[in-house]
């Protein structure tokens, strides 16, 4: 596989759309915040440092039932280190009620070329079901790992196929919590015996992505596509810096494309009036925020800068954090009712995808407790919602769940039988968002 010469540094750039016009006495000020990054180009040995990726796979007995997943994995796995770029940082970890170094042992990483990746698939081969389930260990190993060397971007891969059965939620908790803010993890969940919010909490902790692979045969074409996905990051650690002036209180900070994913509680302070919200690891993207915030009444004719974000990363040479790019939240209070009640055109679509993500995730609930009403009303909503929207996706997700009779109005009938997978399908992929048109 060729080497990869150094790539450039990415350019950010940040973009605020909202309504800045309120009545006399209005407080709430929405804007969209859209985050581009272009010409990072791909990492590897790049100018940024070394990229660093550790796959976690499960090796727990249920892996050998059916034989098709064990197989699988061990096929997805060997895909996703034969898409690794020269360069690239790695390891395999066995996954079990411990965890495992499979690749290459010895408390360190590999780095990726022809004969590291033979060697590792080698290894692969090698890799059987027993045991139980204890996903905390398999991902303060892979912390461990990550932290061995100097590393700009560190990834974990995560596959599992049943719940975490063996360690305690809090000790899963705990895990997450010391992982958080040091590497970004994908988590799947093949077949359809492991646990949902499991896998979508692990990847919401840490910044990555949550899917399901109901069929093992997928597993391959996931990780080729997931590690393709690592390979194009140029910028790791990068914040969403949030300064508003005295006087102006933060409602939330969410990122609502590609999906939705609350980031208020995440906040970590940043200096006089200023948090940062983590937004992870960044290549060749587009990514929409939505900012709330609450400002000081006051009379017709005033504006003021209700505040001003900023993209941050770490500085590569270790000093303070560098700004990237910037946009301003502005509040004018005005008289004109048709200027101050209309609702810009990105908030409410993606007020709407909010909504959306947790009507389905109330739908789903009320319909596993056995309330068909609340569970009808909820998935109703849900169908129009992504009608109005034009989520074709989720409108398609959502039709393997209800009869839609009326996708406009919401009027759906619970479907008598739903498949396990279409119905954890919809869950797993229910934050799932589509870009405003503009």
């Amino acid at each position: 596989m060729a080497n990869f010469s150094k790539p450039s540094v990415p350019r950010f750039s940040v973009d605020v759309y909202q309504n800045e016009f309120l009545p006399e006495g209005g407080r709430d000020v929405n804007a969209i915040v859209t985050v581009t990054s272009t010409g990072g180009g791909a990492v590897g040995a790049g100018a940024h440092g070394a990229a660093g990726v550790v796959i976690m796979v499960d090796c727990s007995g249920s892996m050998d039932y059916p034989a098709a997943k064990m197989r699988g994995a061990r096929e997805a796995t060997a895909a996703a280190v034969d898409t690794l770029r020269d360069g690239t940082s790695f390891a395999v970890v066995a996954g079990t009620h411990v965890a495992k170094e499979v690749y290459p042992g010895n408390g360190r990483l590999a780095v990726a070329d022809a004969r590291t990746r033979a060697e590792a698939k080698e290894a692969l081969r090698r890799l059987t079901a027993s045991g139980g389930t204890a996903i905390g260990t398999w991902l303060r190993l892979a912390d461990r790992l990550l932290s061995s060397t100097d590393l700009a971007i560190r990834h974990g891969v995560l596959l599992t196929d049943g719940r975490n059965e063996h360690e305690s939620p809090g000790a899963l908790r705990a895990a997450l919590d010391a992982c958080a803010g040091r590497f970004t993890c994908d988590a799947r969940g093949v077949g359809t015996d492991w646990e949902v919010k499991e896998v979508t909490g692990i990847a919401s902790a840490l910044l990555g992505t949550a899917d399901i692979v109901a069929d093992p045969a997928g597993l391959a074409a996931d990780f080729t596509a997931m590690m393709e996905q690592v390979m194009g990051k140029g910028v790791a650690d990068v914040a969403l810096r949030l300064w508003t002036p005295v006087g102006v209180e933060i409602a939330f900070v969410k990122q609502v494309a590609p999906t939705v994913e609350d980031l208020t509680g995440r906040r970590t302070e940043a200096g006089p009036r200023a948090g940062d919200y983590p937004t992870g690891s960044w290549g060749d993207e587009s990514r929409d925020y939505h900012v709330s915030v609450r400002v000081p009444r006051a009379a017709v004719g005033q504006e003021m800068l209700a505040a001003r974000v900023s993209l941050i990363a770490p500085d590569p040479a270790g000093g303070d954090p560098r700004p990237l790019s910037q946009g301003l939240v502005r509040a004018v209070w005005t008289d004109d009712l048709s200027m101050s009640t209309s609702i810009n055109p990105q908030v409410a679509h993606y007020t709407g995808q909010a909504e959306l993500a947790d009507a389905i995730q109330a739908g789903l609930d009320a319909r596993k407790s056995g309330d068909h009403d609340g569970a009808t009303a909820k998935l109703g909503r849900a169908v129009q919602l992504a009608a109005a929207s034009g989520n074709a996706d989720t409108a398609k997700l959502l039709s393997k769940v209800v009869d839609v009779v009326d996708a406009v109005a919401g009027t759906v009938r619970l479907k008598a039988k739903v498949a396990e997978a279409d119905e954890m399908t919809l869950e797993t992929r229910s934050t799932k968002t589509v870009r405003v048109k503009r």
